[in-house]
């Protein structure tokens, strides 16, 4: 990774920006294998009011990654064990930046939450990613609301 890249929990007026980061990188990896409900569905969890309220709140954390003040990476965490958002911009992708999120995830989990193990439902995009970082497959591939995901699970 890069010496420019920051990696720290998400200010409030960034989380447009780190949605619209979300919904940008999951038309171009994702959406294309998904229903209409599916897209549809991600857009209206990701737009909603009451997630960002959580967020708000302090029950919906985020961190992201900056190149200079730019947001290039964001991954979320539900329930203070799992993973529920995880997307770097493409023109960042392969620079350790989606790794370096995940490893400032895991030592705040360690350090912060004192929990030994986070959870994720990973989308087909990010199955061989986790996989890498030594996450496992709790469940086969599911389809829920039209949302595709695997579920899996990693000791920390």
């Amino acid at each position: 990774m890069e010496d420019s890249f920051q990696i720290r929990s998400a200010y409030r007026d960034e989380w447009q920006d780190a949605m619209a980061l979300a919904w940008k990188t999951f038309l171009r990896f994702e959406a294309d294998i998904y229903s209409p409900e599916g897209v549809r569905n991600f857009q209206n969890f990701i737009t909603d009011s009451t997630l960002y309220r959580m967020f708000v709140m302090g029950a919906y954390q985020m961190f992201v990654a900056l190149d200079r003040n730019k947001i290039v990476g964001m991954i979320t965490l539900r329930n203070s064990t799992h993973i529920s958002l995880l997307f770097v911009d493409e023109a960042y992708h392969r620079r350790g930046i989606g790794r370096a999120l995940m490893k400032y995830l895991t030592e705040y989990l360690l350090s912060e939450v004192g929990v030994s193990h986070v959870t994720v439902n990973s989308s087909p995009y990010g199955v061989e990613f986790y996989h890498k970082l030594g996450f496992k497959d709790v469940r086969p591939e599911e389809k829920r609301d039209g949302i595709i995901y695997t579920p899996m699970e990693f000791i920390l």
